[in-house]
């Protein structure tokens, strides 16, 4: 039962060029799509314009990860679950929080799922009380990120659930629908087939039997995190795991900067703790993204020895990294209010779904014989990047369920974001041009060139990535295969080989810019004759029919790239 299925394909360049017009956006699409990606150009975009970006999250954790603060303490009505006309006349005389509304002209809301509808209505009642203006939010920009398929709204027992989108707010901003199709997590069909199923309501026998099925780990030479939905499982797990180790502890001081109050909202919210204790052959995670080093948010490695007193780790890729102290910053307006250092790391042995939401993990152990929430099932399972690299430990009969509410609005929102993609395919390059420039000046603002968009300024922990397709794209371009690509770059075959699919899909490569791919150790010419024939009765779009009809006499590999040939040929990518 597919009925529900929608298909709509929007880029990350797509969904950039909508933002940069100044509508309100709801930014979406499945884990490892790339919003974080996208929203950190275009932080990155209107900084270089002169435009005044507010950066915000939903929570403290995910607040700290976009290295901004939680839209509860920026619009100023911190704990409070409704506003009096008494809350708002204190609110709109705190000068602070005045001059950072009456200030900004775009504002970022990041994982909007655990944001509660009533929240939403609160923020858009001050900008506006503020702002002295009946527009919606004041009149600004407002983006909201997330996925509404992942962690809902905290409610105190009893409230029932209101989603962001069930809100007056966002009833009344009607947000532009950018859902990015792309996905750079995962490209283990068998494991994107459950996720989709998941996220439609479509959850069957079979599925269960799949999971019930993962009962090792391919990967020999690392420890995978356990995933757990409670916080006393996983501080359990780690502090026995530590203490089994022999050797010496080496232990790590947090330090801060900055008032008091603002320090510890940094602490709370760090995945990294205020004292890391590690020992040799650890099992630990890294905290933050560090493209130049080599980690993100999630990578897994084991303390390996200690250098000059920091330790090195060793990750599942098989590469050795020395960890040194990094910052985390609470920015506003490009001025640091306070600030904390420590290593970017934490134990890992065990980790809570909640606390895992934005990872992407290479190996895990999940433990949903607990599950409670709608989409700890979920979120749990779209954190790793196949099904190799996960092992079941228990199974709640409800564990795989989503909010059928979420599965009803999904469908409206594939079909906003259909009808949005098909107005801009229908613009000229020009007219969209023209979007952008007249919201940038109407602000004050300079449409940057591409040189001047650098990487975000206001607050270290958002740095922008450079695009990971672009980078394997030059390396092909140098006519490097997919095994030197791989080395180069500490990823897997099956990564690139994604990644070089996904290039050719988005007319970014040639027939000839892949033909040196072709094997030498087979007759290719017989092979693809073979494949091309296979393709010819059942199409294009799935690789396991094509794989089964040719009697598995060529392994998926030699299939996907007989398939972008193919394509190419056919003329079903038309340059």
């Amino acid at each position: 039962m597919n009925n529900h299925v929608i298909l709509t394909s929007m880029t990350q360049e797509r969904a950039l060029d909508i933002l940069k017009t100044g509508a309100n956006v709801f930014l979406t699409g499945e884990p490892g799509a790339g919003k974080t990606f996208v929203i950190n150009k275009y932080i990155a975009w209107l900084e270089a314009a002169g435009l005044n970006v507010a950066v915000t999250a939903s929570t403290g954790i995910a607040a700290t990860h976009i290295g901004g603060m939680t839209i509860h303490s920026w619009s100023g009505f911190g704990i409070k679950s409704e506003l009096t006309p008494y809350d708002l006349e204190q609110i709109a005389s705190r000068e602070r929080v005045v001059k950072r509304v009456k200030s900004v002209q775009v504002l970022v809301i990041d994982e909007i799922s655990m944001l509660d509808g009533r929240a939403l209505d609160m923020v858009d009642q001050i900008l506006r009380t503020i702002r002295q203006t009946d527009e919606v939010f004041g009149g600004i920009q407002v983006v909201c990120i997330g996925d509404f398929f992942q962690l809902p709204p905290i409610t105190r027992q009893g409230d029932v659930t209101i989603y962001a989108f069930e809100s007056k707010a966002w009833q009344k901003m009607k947000p532009l629908i950018c859902y990015i199709t792309e996905q750079y997590r995962q490209d283990d069909e068998m494991l994107l087939g459950l996720l989709g199923s998941i996220r439609r309501n479509e959850i069957e026998e079979e599925h269960y039997t799949l999971l019930n099925e993962q009962k090792e780990i391919a990967y020999e030479q690392i420890e995978p995190t356990r995933l757990y939905t409670h916080n006393a499982d996983v501080d359990a797990v780690n502090s026995a795991k530590l203490a089994e180790l022999p050797g010496t502890t080496q232990k790590y001081q947090m330090a801060g900067k900055g008032r008091k109050p603002l320090i510890e909202g940094l602490v709370k919210n760090c995945l990294s703790p205020e004292m890391l204790v590690l020992k040799e052959d650890a099992m630990v995670m890294c905290t933050k993204n560090n493209f130049e080093a080599g980690y993100v948010n999630g990578t897994l490695g084991r303390v390996i020895r200690f250098d000059e007193g920091y330790p090195v780790i060793e990750t599942t890729e098989g590469k050795e990294i020395l960890m040194k102290t990094t910052t985390w910053e609470l920015a506003e307006d490009g001025k640091v209010l306070a600030s904390i250092e420590q290593l970017p790391l934490r134990l890992a042995w065990a980790i809570t779904v909640h606390k895992s939401q934005g990872m992407s993990l290479d190996a895990a152990e999940v433990d949903l014989s607990k599950a409670f929430v709608y989409g700890q099932g979920y979120v749990a399972l779209s954190r790793v990047r196949s099904l190799e690299g996960l092992k079941v430990l228990g199974m709640h009969p409800n564990a795989l369920q989503v909010d059928p509410k979420v599965v009803h609005q999904d469908v409206k929102f594939h079909k906003e974001a259909e009808e949005v993609e098909d107005a801009f395919i229908e613009m000229e390059d020009k007219e969209v041009q023209e979007m952008h420039e007249r919201f940038v000046v109407a602000h004050g603002g300079k449409v940057p060139s591409d040189d001047e968009v650098g990487t975000v300024k206001s607050g270290s922990n958002r740095v922008q990535a450079e695009s990971t397709y672009a980078v394997t794209k030059e390396l092909l371009l140098e006519g490097r295969g997919v095994k030197d690509i791989a080395k180069l770059r500490n990823l897997t075959e099956t990564t690139v080989w994604t990644h070089i699919e996904r290039l050719v899909d988005d007319k970014e490569l040639t027939a000839d810019n892949i033909k040196h791919l072709e094997p030498t150790d087979i007759d290719w010419e017989t092979a693809r004759e073979t494949l091309n024939s296979a393709m010819d009765g059942l199409g294009t779009e799935r690789l396991k029919p094509i794989y089964e009809e040719a009697e598995e006499a060529y392994d998926y590999t030699l299939v996907r790239l007989a398939r972008m040939q193919y394509k190419l040929e056919a003329g079903e990518v038309v340059f």
